[in-house]
């Protein structure tokens, strides 16, 4: 086993050699991976980063000369292809609705001729950059966590996840179980069917952690073995008992899900951006944001800067070098107060941030919006004008103004109580509403309208494309 994991290991870094070799003298790809947990924008993202680089009039902020952007088939046929002209026909058609979020891997290759700058820029003419973007669910990639775990320390920790989240009847029936009972499938199906009941409800509330991923995104799993295992108390080991079975399915997600999920897309990223919903968090309450505030530090512990680093270089494997963390649907907010998010966003993520600081990755924060759905206007209210946003309400289309609160300068004043287990916020609500994609023509030449979208393909892709 260990000399099959040398010899897999050192095919892989020939292939990496290969890939860099024929990149450096031929056409570089730039691999961007594209993640957060369900709810955070993904696909809008993505439809809006393509739209934007294909047609760049509103991205100012994106400083290389691009001449021109198109896509191409995706380099890997056993991907699923990205639906980019459905998902941007679903956001910027007469009737525009949001498009099916992300629940598997996909991929999708836009090409890009950009001008040389410099002295010689005018001379070596344009060049052809790559770029592969490839979406992934972050629900999956918590699951990395798992790879250094064990059956039963997984088992004590959900179960203490499930006390937290106030899953009682499921903790009950559950500790209930004799795991020395003789396995029997149907009781099998029956315990996975109500921790996965367990995980959505969870979710529902605001928890973000809720491990194995694949219970909340199956995916072509649903209804298989590796998806039909719970935590036990104490399992019982003995041949043929429920206990050991459930401990060795766990062990085959491990081994047949994570790991191949870790080996074929997230160890060959080069950038990739993190999106991240803090307002929604804000929204359901404290509890909330200290659930995402640990989700953000297992997910980033995922990629483990610096480990292994001699092994890396032997190989010349691929490593993430820059991650940009984004809170999104900042068009939410009045712009006044998108420095507050960008600056809770940080310190969300500023322990994760610290590790990649230090092992030579560049990281940033910033609050975008993909899509921008609302206007903006200032209101009068007690004496004080208070910046509101006005746009279309998802559920019933009805155009309202939204004023979700005052974001205090200060992160901690929410990370506090968010730490310390406080039930509410005590000195403020945050209201959000869900809004729908603003009815709008492209005018030629421009992408769909969006908030700093320039910004983020700056830090992420133009070192690269210059």
């Amino acid at each position: 086993m260990v000399v099959d994991r040398v010899a897999d290991a050192l095919l892989r870094g020939v292939e990496g050699v290969s890939d860099k070799v024929s990149g450096a003298l031929f056409e570089p790809t730039i691999r961007l991976g594209v993640t957060g947990l369900s709810r955070a924008g993904k696909t809008v993202f993505i439809t809006s980063l393509i739209a934007n680089l294909i047609e760049r009039g509103r991205m100012p902020g994106l400083s290389p000369q691009i001449e021109t952007a198109f896509l191409q088939p995706q380099p890997n046929d056993t991907v699923a292809r990205f639906d980019y002209e459905a998902h941007l026909a679903a956001l910027t058609g007469p009737t525009p609705h949001w498009p099916e979020g992300t629940r598997t891997v996909s991929e999708l290759r836009l090409s890009i001729k950009v001008r040389p700058g410099g002295l010689l820029g005018g001379l070596q003419g344009p060049r052809t950059v790559h770029l592969d973007i490839v979406d992934y669910p972050g629900e999956w990639v918590l699951d990395l966590a798992l790879l250094d775990m064990d059956y039963a320390a997984w088992s004590h920790r959900t179960m203490a996840r499930l006390a937290a989240w106030g899953a009682t009847d499921t903790l009950a029936e559950l500790r209930g179980v004799d795991s020395a009972a003789k396995h029997s499938e149907p009781t099998a199906q029956k315990l996975a069917q109500t921790y996965t009941a367990a995980l959505h409800a969870a979710r529902a509330q605001g928890a973000q952690d809720c491990t194995p991923g694949r219970f909340i995104l199956p995916g072509d799993l649903a209804g298989s073995p590796a998806l039909t295992f719970v935590p036990l108390d104490a399992p019982t080991m003995a041949r043929g008992s429920l206990g050991r079975e459930m401990a060795r399915r766990y062990e085959a997600y491990k081994a047949r899900v994570v790991q191949p999920f870790f080996r074929d897309h997230f160890a060959r990223l080069d950038r990739q951006i993190i999106l991240i919903d803090v307002l929604g968090a804000l929204h359901a309450g404290p509890r909330a944001v200290d659930e995402l505030r640990v989700a953000m530090a297992d997910l980033l512990g995922a990629f483990k800067p610096g480990r292994n680093a001699f092994l890396s270089r032997l190989l010349m494997r691929r490593r993430v070098d820059k991650v940009l963390f984004a809170a999104t649907k900042a068009d939410h907010l009045h712009h006044t107060q998108h420095a507050q998010l960008t600056a809770l966003t940080s310190a969300l993520v500023q322990e994760a941030r610290a590790r990649f600081d230090f092992s030579g990755a560049r990281t940033h924060a910033m609050s975008i919006a993909a899509l921008r759905t609302t206007s903006e206007e200032l209101r009068t209210h007690g004496g004080h004008e208070l910046g509101v946003v006005r746009g279309h309400l998802l559920d019933t289309g009805k155009e309202a103004a939204l004023y979700p609160g005052l974001l205090p300068a200060n992160p901690d004043q929410l990370l506090n109580p968010a730490r310390s287990g406080a039930p509410t916020w005590l000195d403020a609500e945050y209201n959000i509403m869900r809004f729908q994609p603003a009815p709008n023509s492209l005018r030629p030449g421009a992408g769909p309208p969006h908030i700093r979208m320039d910004r983020a393909a700056e830090f992420l892709l133009a070192d690269r494309l210059r």
